[in-house]
């Protein structure tokens, strides 16, 4: 568990010109090197970023800012963390859901980080590390940059989908107490469960990439594994607001696709949910409050994940003490 991070305070890097604005750098170097607005209204923004965390490479974030943002202010305003599944990028929200909508109507600043098919974790590499470092461009590169230059306060929640649900509750777990809220909308959260690490093993795979490089041999390597496990991080979250949500019977639900059983989105779901399950029975052992929706019936897909955010979303801007206009 990780109780305290540098990435995490309020460091101040040296300036970098994004198209005649000065950008402070992330303390590890990251630095913001383009930015487009991306709504009429500018509340929706792309930010380009060249990361060393993932070996150079300019990745995106977009941000939904709130009424009466300024980055002259001198106040601050609470940020969400919300991060998007595998096989998709950072405009997989905006894409996806009416996020934008929702998210005007209080008073928080949302940011959308890119994650591709990283895993949310800083690959193992046979144990030498190295890039990619996904966990290094989330906390220690996004988080300071937003702060830094985003008028974005120590006040954080983290909240995705899929993968993106996995990564929301380990960054949460890993480090403990710096995220007043984590939720996850179909996230694996004990990825060790009997059979799961197989079924990784063929997803990342089937991404065309070596699947040990991400946490390791789950076998000679459990000791990483258990590093990113949120089923064996659970005691970090106290102190944390926690939701999280998913199926568990296989079966389509409300507003899903008629697909015969054998669909990947039902299977994925119904072994998504057995984490789930496992997960919410450890957080009661550990008498550790929080939220579960785990309501049966429903498929690995947007019209779920749709459903449960919009019923997270107030809560956690309450956590955040983020005003609704």
């Amino acid at each position: 568990m990780l109780t305290a991070a540098v990435a995490l305070s309020s460091v101040v890097g040296a300036p970098a010109s994004a198209k005649g604005v000065k950008f402070k750098k992330a303390p590890d170097g990251a630095r913001i090197t383009a930015y487009k607005w991306v709504s009429k209204n500018k509340r929706q923004l792309d930010v380009t970023v060249k990361s060393p965390a993932l070996g150079g490479q300019s990745v995106k974030v977009r941000l939904l800012l709130p009424r009466k943002w300024s980055m002259k202010s001198k106040r601050t305003w609470p940020i969400v963390y919300l991060y998007h599944g595998g096989h998709d990028n950072y405009t997989s929200w905006a894409r996806n859901t009416d996020v934008e909508t929702v998210a005007s109507k209080y008073d928080a600043i949302v940011a959308m980080p890119e994650g591709a098919n990283g895993s949310y974790t800083d690959w193992f590499n046979g144990g030498k590390g190295g890039t990619p470092k996904w966990e290094s461009w989330h906390i220690r590169e996004v988080i300071p940059l937003m702060q830094l230059n985003f008028r974005a306060s120590k006040v954080r929640a983290a909240i995705g989908n899929s993968s993106g649900g996995q990564g929301a509750i380990t960054y949460a777990a890993r480090y403990s107490r710096q995220f007043k809220y984590a939720a996850s909308l179909s996230g694996l959260l004990h990825i060790l469960k009997p059979g799961v690490p197989t079924m990784l093993q063929y997803v990342n795979s089937g991404n065309g990439q070596d699947a040990n490089a991400i946490w390791g041999d789950p076998v000679f390597d459990r000791g990483n594994w258990k590093l990113h496990n949120p089923y064996d991080l659970a005691a970090g979250l106290k102190g944390t607001k926690i939701f999280f949500s998913s199926g568990t019977t296989g079966r389509p639900g409300p507003g899903d696709p008629n697909v015969d059983p054998w669909d990947i989105g039902l299977i994925s779901e119904a072994i998504t949910g057995g984490t789930d399950q496992d997960f919410h029975k450890r957080l009661k052992q550990l008498k550790i409050p929080h939220i579960a929706h785990l309501y049966g019936d429903g498929r690995h897909n947007w019209p779920a994940w749709r459903r449960e955010y919009k019923f997270v979303w107030p809560r956690m801007m309450a956590a955040l003490h983020a005003r609704k206009y």
